[in-house]
């Protein structure tokens, strides 16, 4: 007997107009459901633009509360509709906070909850601290009707800890909708296959499969511009890409697996089972002293 399930990548350019990035992204879900998707990962913040180019208080008026939200709204009639899981990326306004997070739709169309992301970066293009606050749900897996997931948030594809941390809170599969291009500030700084090998090594780290989404397209904000890179994909559990995405291309990859199989493979390699949680103490540290 086996588990056997489908995921899939997709990526494509945003415009000013929400409605018709909704309307892509609609187009995109129904491409890889047609194509047996089971759980199908879009993009971070795809209702607009990535406006964290520079601060901008305009844009801070584009949060909106979980119930408010249009795709979100959207994307729980299409879930219900196809039978398929969507992790909605959202830009949330909860009171006076706001978070950069996604809401977790099951295949029924209701929705499991939310994340919030937990490492916000700041610096040349990519200005995340002045629109969100730092997340304060924790890492969180959710038990969909396909699979357990575990979900981060662009920047956190960067930190061991947070895949570490929902490959032991009991996910099967990580998945990471994500912002990543070129750094206005200086041209030579290519991180694409850098940006890839992180997350692959988060993968074979954890023998699980991980799925990343990207935006693709040239952006500019107030004489910024960040090159999109694209490059989505999916990694097997043992960090190899079994499916990817060209740098501007627009579309969908889908790959199949079976979550029993790979239980096997992670219980065999022993690396859950040989872990020294007791001499992880300056993990819990900020300058890597042993906690007290």
């Amino acid at each position: 007997m086996s588990r056997t399930v489908t995921v899939a990548t997709t990526q494509m350019a945003c415009s000013w107009d929400s409605a018709s990035n909704i309307a892509n992204a609609d187009r995109q879900v129904r491409e890889a459901a047609a194509s047996g998707a089971q759980i199908i990962l879009l993009q971070a913040l795809f209702e607009t633009p990535y406006f964290c180019q520079k601060p901008n208080a305009d844009y801070l008026q584009l949060a909106t509360e979980v119930h408010d939200n249009s795709a979100i709204r959207h994307f729980q009639a299409l879930a219900g509709e196809l039978q398929v899981v969507l992790p909605i990326s959202f830009y949330e306004l909860a009171g006076r906070a706001r978070f950069n997070s996604v809401a977790v739709l099951d295949a029924d169309g209701s929705n499991l909850g939310i994340y919030r992301k937990s490492h916000i970066p700041d610096g040349p293009g990519y200005h995340e601290k002045y629109y969100f606050n730092p997340g304060d749900t924790g890492f969180k897996v959710w038990n969909t009707r396909y699979a357990t997931i575990g979900v981060g948030i662009c920047w956190d594809q960067w930190f061991p800890e947070s895949a570490r941390a929902m490959a032991l809170l009991g996910a099967e599969m990580l998945f990471y909708p994500t912002s990543i291009g070129s750094e206005p500030h200086d041209a030579s700084i290519v991180s694409r296959d850098h940006w890839q090998r992180v997350q692959q090594g988060h993968a074979g780290a954890n023998l699980m499969p991980l799925i990343a989404s990207n935006r693709i397209g040239l952006e500019e904000q107030d004489g910024y511009s960040i090159g999109f890179y694209g490059s989505s994909f999916i990694a097997n559990q043992f960090g190899e890409k079994v499916e990817e995405l060209g740098e501007g291309e627009q579309g969908v990859r889908v790959h199949s697996f079976d979550l029993d199989k790979l239980e096997q493979v992670r219980s065999a390699w022993g690396t859950f089972r040989d872990r020294r949680p007791e001499l992880y103490a300056p993990l819990k540290t900020l300058d890597g002293s042993l906690a007290s």
